[in-house]
């Protein structure tokens, strides 16, 4: 029987994985600069600090490096506050959770602020119990420790909890802690679809009242296409 849900929020329940892709573009165009069409591709696989260093040179900036790193981290937080959208069928979805009477937290590697901000202006808040943090519980999601903490929390063992994913690590660490897995699809993981369908227990191309109906009652598919 389940007893609760708890859900990662970018990639999920958010499109919002844009933003860590663009954020030093974003930057940039705030203060007037041109950003070349493939700085995302050359800054993702740095460091905030390595980033703000590579943009300083390259666009002959002269304000120091914590500045720029604090105009990227501006940039995050006025798309969470301000732009970021819910993923097609989201508000249904939890809506017919609730209904169903199905407890939910919320897990994610953003910063709290975001979120909660995010949550307010789209009216989904209401629907969490509580949300963790990978900075507040101090562990990513290369370890069940997030989860673990949203179980305690609602009180249920982790083969009585729904994980909802959009990353195969991240159902890899549930699914090997116990937790049944809901792998959801998005367009930034899409190179994993399929061993994410693999690995989960059900996967969703979206999330919808009709799969809250499903997997609240007798799950009988492994795969789920809405």
């Amino acid at each position: 029987m389940i007893k609760g849900a708890i859900f990662d929020v970018d990639g999920t329940l958010l499109d919002s994985m844009e933003i860590w892709e663009n954020a030093g573009a974003r930057y940039l165009r705030g203060i007037g600069i041109v950003p070349e069409e493939n700085l995302s591709e050359i800054l993702y696989p740095m460091t905030m600090a390595e980033g703000a260093a590579y943009v300083k040179e390259r666009y002959s900036l002269s304000a120091p490096l914590d500045e720029i790193i604090q105009g990227v981290l501006d940039a995050v937080r006025d798309f969470y506050f301000y732009e970021v959208r819910l993923k097609p069928g989201v508000k249904e979805f939890l809506a017919g959770m609730e209904k169903r009477g199905i407890l939910m937290a919320a897990a994610t590697a953003s910063y709290r602020e975001h979120i909660e901000a995010a949550f307010r202006r789209l009216g989904i808040g209401g629907y969490f119990g509580r949300i963790f943090t990978c900075a507040e519980v101090g562990a990513g999601k290369r370890y069940p420790l997030i989860y673990e903490k949203a179980a305690e929390y609602l009180g249920a063992k982790p083969r009585e909890l729904l994980v909802f994913e959009d990353v195969l690590y991240a159902v890899e660490t549930a699914k090997r802690a116990g937790f049944r897995t809901v792998g959801v699809y998005d367009r930034f993981s899409a190179g994993e679809t399929e061993e994410i369908k693999r690995r989960a227990d059900v996967y969703a191309e979206k999330l919808t009242e009709e799969l809250a109906e499903s997997l609240c009652g007798k799950q009988r598919e492994k795969e789920v296409k809405l």
